[in-house]
């Protein structure tokens, strides 16, 4: 029995032919492979004749966690290569990897993630020993364009070093332990072949220490009793595979080391450059034959000071940023470190990023299993007649057209990419009965369907799915949980699980936020009010937010204090949407008015709490019916320069009727206002202006016309309104006369009416 252990760099060409050579030249009865060990039975689907890159998409849910995550494939992928020439060789393949949805893969969405990053140490100390930037540097410089002789024993020695005698972390440690079961079995079962493991190199020296020994094979775990998983085929493509493009692992540039894999480095480097120079000239970028030959030359002496038998990936982008960029660059180049590319990058560094990373996307055979959802989506729009390119503008009052909607919203949710909405109603508030939709192509729409399939098998049950993981998640946002509700009612999802009703009710009553509470008690309630376009109208899931928003709002005013702060519009806004509720809800939902009222009269009698509460307060009772005061004694008792202005804000907000209606009050009004001392009245005024802007205009005119009726003055109230200029100057004129006629009566000169002169 001989097990030859390779540890490689995943997505490495130079480790994917000694993968293939090592494969070739030993004909072994098992090839291992770091892969996840749940797909051993499905190792077939990967082997179809799918166009690379491709992924396996992994998802999984259960009651306290999601995750999901890829395990990428390219052509030059050593974990590929192994597969493909194991096959070749006749030989038995297995993945020996832990399951993707596994504890120990918690946090990581790319299982072939670099290992040796997250031990960074040894990487530091090593890129400065030999003086490059970073390890995407430093594995060219050691590997990719060195000399192939005796390369397994460099990599063994790399990755040696790497792993040090450092303790691997909790989850490393768990899945090498289950990766060195799969090796012990299969050097059991092989007899006297031999075994060929391909691991990353940092899990190599593990598993040879722990290879000894006989054991049978391990068992796969399997699923917890309430989760739902499942791994899948997707395409996959160049850009989601580039670390400038965010992805967690690997070499970067893919299109560049596809060309490397196939046609060598120095061909690689001659087709990056002709790559630059034709995106700059399709984008009307001048490239002149003089500034790729300057490119080139820069490149090769770079390469030749770098020690390099030929250039380099970094060698040939220095060589082109030094021939193309001519103006000071605001950020540093991105090839210098790891990471996606910044804001405010060179448009010339832009397009060789692009041509680095390259433009494929993979294609998955015909005959690849696909999870229900991929069919259900596909059968439910073309029932619609919503095709892959297509404009639609749709009359939501329209059956049709409504079951078109909520389709595409259903696939909005799900992020299925490639459908737009245009324009469209946009609260529950908004009076748009029409909405537009764009659809085009998108390649990466099938793979986001595969992974959306992890949370239903039907359009309509991953939405729901989707919807209710967004309540849970909502913590304390009140903001996101309308959102939710709202999307729930585009798409139709007008009632939700148990499990998501608690998680809601939960956000609720957890709010914080006055404001928040009322915005969304405002959408909540018209929905369920009126909404029979969506058919959420009366809907129990609304019918539970509205009992929670209400029982919220009134705890969190009585707690307010600050007897000296100023309106709030939110706050107020949040009594409005509590009064309707009770108003228009309470008897449907069986809400204890009764209660509310005790709130809102104690609120409105503290004196520590915020004037404009205390308004809305005495609103909210006024309006309901129950003033806890008469409402002549309430107004004069809270009239106070200072605070007026926002006390009346908060009742006119909630009793705006009952003030138009209640002939004293208005003449009240008019009897304090006029008594006010211009100071105050200058004080009072920016208040006093928010508080009447909760009439409208006619409402404002209606008030116009009492107080010239009060004066025995004709007139029109709307003319009246109309010839006032700006108050405030008219205020700070009243304020002037009083200073001057202080002035005049402290040296005498003051003439009263009547007296001699």
């Amino acid at each position: 029995m001989a097990v030859t252990f390779l540890g490689v760099r995943h997505h490495s060409p130079a480790c994917a032919r000694l993968v293939a050579d090592t494969i070739d030249a030993l004909q072994p009865a098992y090839v291992l492979v770091e892969g996840p060990a749940d797909l051993n039975e499905r190792i077939g689907e990967l082997l179809l004749g799918h166009e690379l890159p491709v992924a396996v998409f992994t998802s999984y849910r259960d009651g306290e966690r999601r995750h999901g995550s890829w395990a990428p494939f390219c052509a030059y992928s050593p974990e590929w290569v192994a597969l493909t020439h194991g096959q070749a060789a006749g030989a038995e393949l297995r993945f020996i990897d832990l399951p993707a949805w596994h504890p120990a893969f918690a946090g990581r969405s790319n299982r072939y993630a670099d290992a040796e990053l997250r031990y960074a140490d040894v990487i530091q100390r090593l890129c400065r020993s030999f003086d490059v930037d970073n390890v995407d540097v430093l594995w060219d410089h050691l590997v990719e364009i060195a000399p192939a002789d005796r390369l397994a024993e460099r990599l063994a020695v790399y990755f040696d070093l790497l792993r040090g005698e450092a303790a691997a972390g909790e989850s490393d440690t768990a899945r090498e332990a289950y990766m060195a079961q799969w090796v012990r079995a299969a050097a059991a079962a092989a007899g006297d072949r031999p075994v060929v493991v391909v691991t990353g190199g940092f899990h190599r020296p593990a598993l040879i220490a722990q290879s000894q020994g006989g054991t049978d094979w391990p068992a796969i775990p399997a699923l917890l009793a309430d989760a739902v998983g499942g791994s899948y085929l997707v395409p996959f493509s160049f850009r989601r595979l580039d670390a400038f493009d965010g992805y967690q692992s690997g070499m970067p540039s893919p299109e560049y080391y596809q060309q490397v894999w196939e046609a060598g480095p120095e061909t690689a480097a001659q087709h990056l450059v002709e790559s630059v120079a034709g995106r700059l000239r399709a984008r009307k970028q001048p490239v002149s034959t003089a500034d790729l030959i300057a490119a080139r030359t820069t490149a090769d002496g770079l390469a030749a000071v770098r020690g390099h038998g030929c250039a380099s990936r970094a060698d040939v982008l220095d060589g082109l940023a030094s021939a193309l960029v001519n103006e000071a660059l605001d950020v540093p180049l991105p090839w210098a470190s790891r990471g996606q590319l910044r804001p405010g990058s060179h448009p010339v560094v832009v397009e060789m990023v692009a041509a680095l990373s390259g433009t494929r996307t993979g294609r998955l055979h015909p005959a690849t299993p696909a999870p229900p959802l991929v069919r259900n989506v596909r059968e439910v729009c073309a029932a619609a007649g919503l095709d892959d390119s297509a404009e639609w503008d749709l009359d939501l009052l329209r059956a049709e057209d409504r079951e078109r909607s909520r389709i595409l919203h259903r696939l909005r949710v799900l992020s299925v990419p490639g459908f737009h909405r245009d324009s469209g109603p946009r609260t529950g508030l908004d009076p748009v009965l029409r909405e537009h939709w764009t659809a085009r192509p998108d390649d990466h729409r099938y793979t986001a369907i595969v992974e959306a399939g992890g949370y239903g098998a039907t359009l309509a049950d991953a939405c729901a799915a989707i919807l209710a993981e967004r309540a849970a998640s909502a913590g304390r946002d009140v903001d996101s949980l309308a959102g939710v509700l709202f999307d729930a009612a585009l798409s139709g999802t007008s009632d939700v699980s148990t499990r998501a009703l608690s998680d809601i009710e939960d956000t609720v009553a957890a709010a914080a936020d006055l404001g928040a509470l009322g915005r969304m008690l405002t959408v909540v309630l018209t929905m369920w009010r009126h909404d029979r376009l969506f058919g959420t109208a009366h809907s129990a899931t609304l019918g539970t937010v509205i009992a929670s928003a209400v029982r919220r709002i009134l705890w969190l005013a009585e707690g307010v204090h600050g007897a000296a702060a100023t309106a709030d519009l939110g706050r107020i806004g949040a009594w409005v949407a509590c009064r309707d509720g009770l108003r228009y809800a309470g008897p449907a939902l069986q809400l204890d008015q009764a209660a509310a009222l005790e709130v809102a009269a104690r609120v409105a009698a503290d004196q520590l709490a915020p004037p404009d509460l205390r308004g809305a307060a005495f609103g909210l009772g006024w309006a309901l019916g129950a003033a806890a005061v008469e409402p002549i004694r309430a107004v004069r008792g809270a009239f106070r320069p200072e605070s007026a202005g926002d006390w009346l804000a908060g009742l006119f907000a909630l009793a705006r009727e009952e003030v138009l209606h209640t002939e004293d009050v208005i003449a009240l009004l008019d009897e304090l206002l006029g008594a006010m001392a211009a100071d105050d009245f200058l004080i009072a005024l920016p208040a006093l202006r928010q508080a009447f802007a909760f009439f409208p205009p006619r409402e404002r005119e209606t008030i116009a016309n009492r107080l010239l009726a009060r004066r025995g003055l004709t007139g029109s109230g709307r003319a009246l309104l109309r010839g006032v200029p700006d108050p405030e100057l008219i205020a700070t004129g009243m304020v002037l006369d009083d200073r001057v006629d202080v002035v005049l009566r402290e040296a005498g000169l003051l003439v009263t009416t009547g007296a001699e002169s």
